[in-house]
Parts: C-alpha cells; sequence; structure tokens
C-alpha cells in the first residue's frame, strides 16, 4: 500500500457510489483531494482528512491520479473538457479513471485526448452495490493498457475487492453495462415472481427462502428482494439510471447489429415505471406497476430497510479470467 500512499488522488463525484468509494481512500490513508457541485457532500471527507479541490483542473495539476464518478457520460465529458476542467490540468505521467457507468466510445474519445497530454486512461466501473463501494469490497472493471493497469492496482485494491483487466480502454465499460443490464431483466422477473407468489397464496418469506436456496438465486435477490420485501424499497439506484444503463446497453447491440427481444421490453418496462412514479424513484419500485395491477402489496417481515455489508473489509486483489 506503501505506493498508493506515495500518490496523490483526486476525486470527482461524491454521489451514492462515488462518496463511499472515495470514503475507502481517505480510511486507508489516501493523500485524497475531493470535488462535487455539491460541497457539503464532502464536509465529512475534509473533517477526515482530505482536502478541497477549487476545480478540476487544479486537481488535475496537483494530483496524480484523477478519478470521475458522475451520473452521466454528459457530465462527465463537462467535467474534463471545460475551460476549468480535468484535461486543462493533465500533464505527462498522470492518469485519469472514469469510474462512471458510460458509453465505451465515449470514455475512448475522451481517452484520445488525455493521452495528447501525455497522461493515461482507464475506465473503471464498478458493481456490486452501494453497500459493498461502502466497505470497499466492491468489483471493479478495469480497461486500459496493462502498464496503466500496474500503476493504478494498489489504488484499486483499496476501492475494491475483485479488480479484472478486462482489456483495453473502453472495454470495462461495455461490460459494465453488460452486467446491469443482466441485473435489470434479475429484478423485473423477480418482481413478477413476487406477485404471481402473493396472489397463488404463497408466504412470502418462504418465497423468499425457497428463491434464495433454489437455482432461480442471484445476487439481486439477496439484496435488491430483502429492500423489496421490506417496503423501503431503498438500493440507492434510481430508474433513470436503470434506463441509461440499459439505453446503453441496447445501443452497443444495435450497433453490432444483434436483434435483441428482451432489452426492448425492459426499456418500455422501466420508462413507463419512470412516467408513473418518477425518475429519481427507487429502482426496485418498479414492482409498483404490478401491485397496483393485482390491487396487493409485497410485504414481508423481518427484512432491512437498506443493504449493509456484512463481510469484513480486506485487501484487493486481481481476478484472472481463464486463458
Amino acid at each position: 500500500m506503501e505506493f498508493v500512499k506515495l500518490q496523490k488522488v483526486g476525486f470527482i463525484g461524491l454521489g451514492n457510489v462515488g462518496g463511499k468509494l472515495a470514503g475507502s481512500l481517505i480510511r486507508n490513508g489516501c493523500d485524497v483531494v475531493l470535488r462535487d457541485l455539491n460541497r457539503d457532500a464532502a464536509a465529512s471527507f475534509l473533517d477526515a482528512g482530505a482536502r478541497w479541490g477549487e476545480s478540476p483542473k487544479e486537481m488535475a495539476q496537483a494530483c496524480d491520479i484523477i478519478i470521475t464518478c458522475l451520473p452521466s457520460p454528459a457530465v462527465s465529458a463537462a467535467v474534463m473538457e471545460a475551460e476549468d476542467g480535468v484535461l486543462a490540468g493533465l500533464t505527462e505521467g498522470k492518469i485519469w479513471a472514469e469510474m462512471s457507468t458510460t458509453d465505451a466510445a465515449e470514455v475512448t474519445r475522451i481517452g484520445s485526448l488525455v493521452e495528447a497530454k501525455g497522461a493515461s486512461a482507464a475506465d473503471c466501473p464498478v458493481s456490486g452495490g452501494c453497500h459493498r463501494a461502502a466497505t470497499g469490497n466492491i468489483a471493479i472493471f478495469a480497461g486500459c493498457d496493462r502498464p496503466v493497469l500496474d500503476r493504478l492496482l494498489p489504488t484499486l485494491t483499496i476501492l475494491g475487492r475483485r479488480v479484472l483487466h478486462t482489456g483495453a480502454l473502453g472495454t470495462a465499460s461495455v461490460l459494465k453495462v453488460v452486467t446491469n443490464y443482466l441485473a435489470t431483466a434479475n429484478l423485473v422477473t423477480l418482481a413478477e415472481a413476487f406477485v404471481t407468489s402473493k396472489m397463488a397464496g404463497m408466504d412470502l418469506n418462504t418465497t423468499y427462502e425457497a428463491i434464495r436456496i433454489s437455482s432461480g438465486n442471484s445476487f439481486v435477490h439477496e439484496t435488491e428482494s430483502q429492500v423489496i420485501l421490506n417496503g423501503s424499497r431503498d438500493i440507492n439506484f434510481t430508474m433513470d439510471l436503470v434506463l441509461k444503463d440499459i439505453g446503453l446497453f441496447q445501443d452497443i447491440a444495435t450497433a453490432h447489429n444483434v436483434p435483441l427481444e428482451i432489452s426492448p421490453i425492459l426499456i418500455k418496462i422501466f420508462k413507463d415505471g419512470q412516467t408513473r412514479f418518477g425518475a429519481r424513484e427507487w429502482s426496485p419500485n418498479i414492482i409498483k406497476r404490478l401491485e397496483e395491477a393485482c390491487d396487493t402489496k409485497i410485504l414481508a417481515p423481518g427484512f432491512p430497510d437498506e443493504m449493509t455489508d456484512d463481510e469484513p473489509e480486506e485487501p484487493g486483489y486481481e481476478i484472472i479470467a481463464k486463458s
């Protein structure tokens, strides 16, 4: 870890995921400079020893690694390309790591601008939920040249538990969108499974356990199903973000002439959910469409109102794909 402590990390974007990732760096003694549109989001981190960045440009000038974790490709582009943006402050030897869920073509476009400054680029999206981001146990995909990953690994293994090198810049963004698509499909089918079980007279606590111990189990079931049954539906992820991610997945498939069948249905379902319940509604509340249609509520006692990670925080490591 000593290599990381000698480097200064700039972190831009302290939202639901970004704030938790930045917290892992600070908790583990890294030298961190922070920035967000809402300075109040940084208050606890500043109290813990982090410093405030006056502009993305100044952060890029002062830091060895600049991490962006922002809500959309458009926001990332604005932070990078503004007059006082990250690109204006990058110089040879620095690294830009994009941890947002973004478009592969956009990250490679900006990456080429980064490389023109003599710096290096990596897309490093995370997967595993906000509760694991909070404890440094989340998974990280890393798209970049191998020498860049070697320089980033000490930082990434503080931010996450498992790090997978996916290939060149942009590959991590593709695989992040793929995995989010699968999670969305699982969420919608779980909503259908719970409502159908309830209408068929099944006990929902028993239904949860039946799914958990069977071939129907999944990470989404063990997390999102619990906050569905609690009623809070709080998984720190909103319907507009789901639509962004599954829209990116559909764009990739369309660009490669893949005639998807389920993806357009998922997009239609979440567009309807967003229209009914609002863009910032928690994504598990997509189940409300079926609850309303069947005049029922999918609730059961004994489940938490939000997920917490009960695994101990441990040093991360690289996952090597089979060859």
